[in-house]
């Protein structure tokens, strides 16, 4: 039977790794931080991602993400911070969220909860500003 996750499962503090192959740019980039969740109303999470990024031999930079997380029977509806819906997934197993279009550009996602408590996200964008992969790999800080 499948199990799927909650609200509880994610809240908390994730040490986030991802790796950005920009074919556009023909570079690849290294972003290193932390993915926290922290509770917000009765059935929703914040998402704020802090960490570093560097693309190929390029300078170092401080990056940050907000996300919000509200959880349905239908799966997680993740909306930008000003609430602007993002994307839907179901956390469970493995298996596509729902695509999102930006203006000319098209981000389609891939989620994998299979490893329990590691987990992953996959975009990949396309357009004609955008051309790249981008590989998020999650795991549980410690003390968590």
């Amino acid at each position: 039977s499948q199990v799927i996750l909650g609200r509880d499962d994610f809240a908390g503090t994730w040490v986030l790794q991802r790796t950005i192959t920009d074919r556009y740019l023909g570079q690849i980039g290294d972003f290193r931080g932390t993915a926290k969740l922290c509770a917000r109303g009765d059935a929703g999470l914040s998402y704020t991602e802090f960490g570093r990024v560097r693309f190929g031999d390029g300078p170092e930079m401080t990056a940050t993400r907000d996300y919000l997380w509200a959880f349905d029977a239908g799966g997680v509806a993740v909306a930008f911070a000003d609430g602007a819906p993002f994307h839907r997934f179901m956390p469970v197993d493995a298996g596509a969220g729902t695509d999102h279009p930006c203006g000319d550009d098209f981000y389609r996602v891939q989620y994998d909860f299979t490893a329990w408590p590691l987990w992953s996200a996959v975009w990949t964008v396309s357009g004609p500003r955008k051309d790249y992969t981008s590989v998020s790999r999650y795991s549980l800080a410690l003390g968590q």
